[in-house]
């Protein structure tokens, strides 16, 4: 007779083994990252949601509605123009995240591309960048917003341009550092041996090897450019009426927080939540994508 098979009873032990060793595995039994995963996705979703249906129209005035307590008709009641609130909230996620993916996009763009740059050349090309990110540097978004509304005038793709700015520096300097780090690699001197040009080991080697540290810091500064929108909002610098955002509602609730306080709890608090969630699943992500942290899991 054949000796008995082992399979089945090693099968089930391979199988409690094996999704602690891929990335979803690993990643479901991460707090951090599974809280702020949940958090995003909720903000993202009430974003999607306002696309085709709020309970009423976010640019409908009702005053004889006005400052109504919730119910069922108005969930979380009305603000001073009789207007939704829920339906606010709903389509002030859509114009936040709007401008959070645009100016990161801008800044992760101009960033990375000057980083690897300036990493590969060196020299004056390096200095330069540089500089000329130390200079991008001292105008933070709410004093570009200032000078841009002096002259295009206030906006949404005024507060863009400003926060996509203000992101530039931050990604060039984290791109050249963990660039300059990759340059140094035994892998990257033997493909310079082998004859392959900058470009090509930037593009091949370099890149490749800092992804995991751009991915972690975009979803931190997606949450400062949803904070730098709110800010310029709440200013009158970023959105205008009568588009819905968080900023504004604070803006227009401030006269109100003696007689409707809520109207500046609930935008604050889904600020807070969208901030909150993006820097979770930015810790997480350190932690799952960083090979040393990942092994300890």
């Amino acid at each position: 007779m054949s000796a008995p098979s082992t399979h089945s009873i090693d099968a089930p032990a391979a199988t409690r083994r094996l999704p602690a060793k891929t990335f979803w595995g690993r990643a479901l039994r991460h707090r951090s990252f599974v809280l702020g995963g949940s958090l995003s996705l909720l903000v993202l979703a009430s974003a999607l949601l306002s696309l085709v249906w709020t309970p009423y129209s976010p640019y409908e005035i009702d005053i004889a509605s006005k400052l109504r307590s919730p119910s069922a008709e108005h969930w979380l009641g009305t603000d001073a123009f009789g207007r939704d609130t829920v339906s606010l909230l709903l389509a002030g996620a859509r114009s936040t995240i709007l401008v959070g993916i645009i100016a990161v996009s801008i800044g992760l763009t101009c960033g990375v591309c000057l980083g690897l740059i300036a990493s590969a050349k060196r020299g004056w090309t390096e200095e330069i960048i540089m500089r000329f990110s130390d200079f991008t540097f001292a105008f933070p978004a709410v004093l570009s917003a200032i000078m841009l509304a002096a002259v295009v005038g206030p906006g949404m793709v005024t507060s863009i341009i400003a926060i996509g700015i203000f992101q530039i520096p931050t990604l060039t300097r984290l791109t050249r550092g963990s660039a300059n780090a990759i340059w140094a690699r035994e892998f990257v001197l033997a493909a310079r041996a082998a004859g392959k040009g900058k470009f090509r080991i930037t593009i091949e080697h370099v890149l490749p090897n800092i992804l995991s540290i751009l991915i972690v810091q975009v979803t931190i500064q997606f949450a400062l450019a949803i904070l730098a929108e709110a800010a310029l909002s709440y200013l009158g610098l970023g959105t205008q009426p009568p588009q819905p955002s968080w900023g504004r509602m604070l803006n227009d609730a401030q006269t109100l927080l003696f007689q409707s306080p809520m109207l500046a709890v609930y935008p604050g608090a889904a600020i807070a939540v969208a901030v909150l969630g993006l820097n979770l699943l930015g810790d997480g992500l350190r932690d799952l994508l960083d090979p040393r942290l990942a092994r300890e899991r």
